[in-house]
């Protein structure tokens, strides 16, 4: 599957806060998210991913691992993205370094996920603030086949449009680079 998404910078996140509010019920996590490469960096340069996740919210915690592949749409960045829950969070942790990755960046994101459906898509609606990173950010994906990706992003781009949230905000700056920048 592939998480078509697309990525904006929020100028009024009390109105997109309001609008989501009015959709869907909103659940508050804090994401601690590590990623790792290979030690030549190559996942990196191949514009791959390997992450593990713990999710904090009201609901307890639990931990993801997740691998997404080579975007397959130019201007959104959508990836293929394969993920599972994991039992023990060091253990998945030891696992990766045991295979001779090494970290490549660890943060935190706070995150409002909402989830709702569109044009009998489930769609995923995140606004998302990186302590390190100036601004608050809005992620709307859905999974799908590589063949719906167009299709989906056009949905993607109505939610967006809905939320007051216009072509000229959205953004492919990761919060892994600018994390990374930002520490110099």
């Amino acid at each position: 599957m592939v998480e078509a998404e697309l990525k904006a910078r929020v100028r009024e996140p009390e109105e997109v806060v309001r609008r989501l509010d009015a959709r869907a019920v909103a659940r508050v996590e804090v994401y601690q998210d590590t990623y790792y490469d290979r030690p030549d960096g190559s996942l990196e340069e191949a514009g791959q991913e390997l992450r593990v996740r713990t999710v904090r919210g009201a609901d307890g915690s639990r931990t993801v691992l997740t691998y997404k592949g080579a975007a397959v749409d130019d201007e959104s960045g959508s990836k293929p993205e394969y993920e599972t829950r994991v039992e023990d969070a060091d253990q998945a942790h030891a696992i990766l370094r045991g295979l001779g990755h090494v970290v490549l960046i660890a943060f935190e994101k706070r995150c409002r996920n909402y989830a709702f459906e569109v044009s009998g898509r489930r769609m995923l609606a995140t606004l998302v603030r990186v302590p390190e990173i100036e601004g608050t950010f809005l992620e709307v994906e859905t999974l799908v086949e590589e063949s719906e990706v167009a299709a989906a992003l056009d949905d993607v781009r109505a939610v967006l449009a809905e939320l007051g949230i216009g072509q000229e905000d959205l953004t492919r700056e990761t919060y892994t680079g600018a994390v990374a920048a930002r520490r110099g």
